[in-house]
């Protein structure tokens, strides 16, 4: 089967000036072989929320690194180098914005989108949410193998809470691949070529600016490539102009194609093209909705909503051999979202007596603290702003974490 994938992957590449983005080509000819089925539209609806109106959404990443050389293992600073472009790029902080031409500022923007790295790991420990593990790999074609320790890889991490990013040697001339919304979760998310990732370290010009990931992410998001991955395609995006094709090296500006509409020509530095890194510098309003709309209730991406990984503060403590736990203690937060109070119910009042909670914002400012006096605590919240919060339960049970939302006074 490697072999047979060997083959494809040598015709495609050396039939092709330049393969940065394997993503089409991997959804036409790798994804068909698999059964298709949505990973996170359908994940604990009973939990589910919609996004909130201009809501910065914060996507939880685990970057899986596989290496062979010395080489190929990339440090964690070069990791949080890359984690610092998304953050620039999705939310338009990135300093070559001034690169935009006049005719496309107006549609640029800044997607409300925020990426940070776990620090809870699956089972709800304390993680760096960086793993380095060795492989007898050399190299990886764009066929998922990278997603398996059983070949060489390393195993997925839940799906429905985190972006999983692997680092390794790609073959050939790509630089990277996405599963687009809806693929199955043990293969969900991007992989990125080791000389790709991040703007320090291995990272070569001229991709060492980190739009590498910028762009597969976008596909991760649900976008296609600017072109439509035809000649003159459509990536049904109204605001990207239509363009002949992809986009090589930094062309100035502008850059005309047969089908440009108008004397602007083409959207070049738009990160879905395949410009060096230098040269793309923003998405549009209407690739920040799209993107944002994978999120809302019931789609591909809504359960990262309700995923709390970047808090290392709420990880559980280790196993402790000499605790024997006699009865499940059920806890419930009604109702959620919220207004002026809400109320926590537990089955076990004897064991929530005395136990502390403590509300976070997101950006981890604790808002309120106090002690359980009753199996049926109401929390007064009238003062909280509306927001997303965090709700931590400690003392006499385990450390429990809840996310909450508070929604606007009407």
């Amino acid at each position: 089967m490697r072999l047979f994938f060997l083959f494809i992957f040598l015709t495609v590449s050396l039939a092709t000036y330049s393969q940065r983005c394997q993503t089409s080509e991997y959804v036409k000819d790798i994804m068909t072989a698999h059964v298709v089925a949505k990973t996170s539209a359908t994940s604990d609806s009973s939990s589910s929320r919609d996004t909130l109106p201009n809501e910065i959404i914060v996507v939880p990443v685990v970057v899986h690194i596989l290496y062979n050389t010395n080489a190929q293992n990339i440090s964690d600073a070069q990791v949080l180098s890359q984690l610092k472009v998304l953050n620039n790029d999705y939310r338009r902080f990135n300093a070559d914005t001034v690169n935009t031409p006049a005719a496309f500022k107006s549609v640029a923007a800044d997607a409300h989108i925020t990426f940070c790295i776990a620090h809870i790991d699956p089972n709800g420990y304390a993680t760096t949410g960086i793993i380095h593990k060795h492989t007898s790999q050399t190299s990886f074609l764009a066929d998922d193998e990278m997603k398996f320790s059983s070949s060489g890889g390393d195993d997925a991490w839940d799906a429905h809470r985190y972006l999983n990013i692997w680092v390794c040697n790609l073959f050939g001339r790509t630089l990277g691949y996405a599963v687009m919304p809806g693929g199955p979760a043990e293969r969900d998310g991007v992989v990125i070529q080791y000389t790709a990732f991040g703007t320090t370290g291995t990272a070569a010009a001229p991709y060492n600016k980190g739009r590498t990931t910028t762009h597969e992410v976008g596909h991760w998001l649900g976008l296609r490539h600017i072109w439509g991955d035809a000649v003159c395609g459509d990536d049904s995006i109204p605001d990207t102009p239509p363009q002949e094709g992809s986009t090589t090296g930094c062309p100035s500006f502008p850059q005309m194609s047969s089908c440009s509409i108008n004397s602007y020509g083409n959207m070049f530095m738009n990160y879905m093209d395949f410009t060096d890194d230098a040269c793309m510098n923003m998405f549009t309003k209407g690739q920040a909705a799209k993107m944002r709309s994978l999120f809302a209730l019931g789609n591909a991406r809504n359960s990262i909503l309700n995923s709390s990984v970047c808090d290392g503060s709420l990880a559980k403590p280790g196993p402790d051999p000499d605790t024997t736990v006699t009865s499940p203690i059920k806890i419930s937060i009604y109702p959620n979202p919220f207004n002026d109070h809400f109320i926590i119910h537990s089955n076990e009042a004897k064991n929530m007596i005395g136990v502390k909670i403590r509300i976070y914002d997101v950006t981890g400012k604790l808002f309120v603290q106090q002690t359980i006096t009753s199996s049926d605590a109401q929390i007064n919240t009238a003062t909280l702003p509306a927001g997303i919060y965090i709700l931590k339960l400690e003392g006499q049970i385990v450390p429990k974490v809840f996310k909450l939302v508070k929604t606007a006074t009407e």
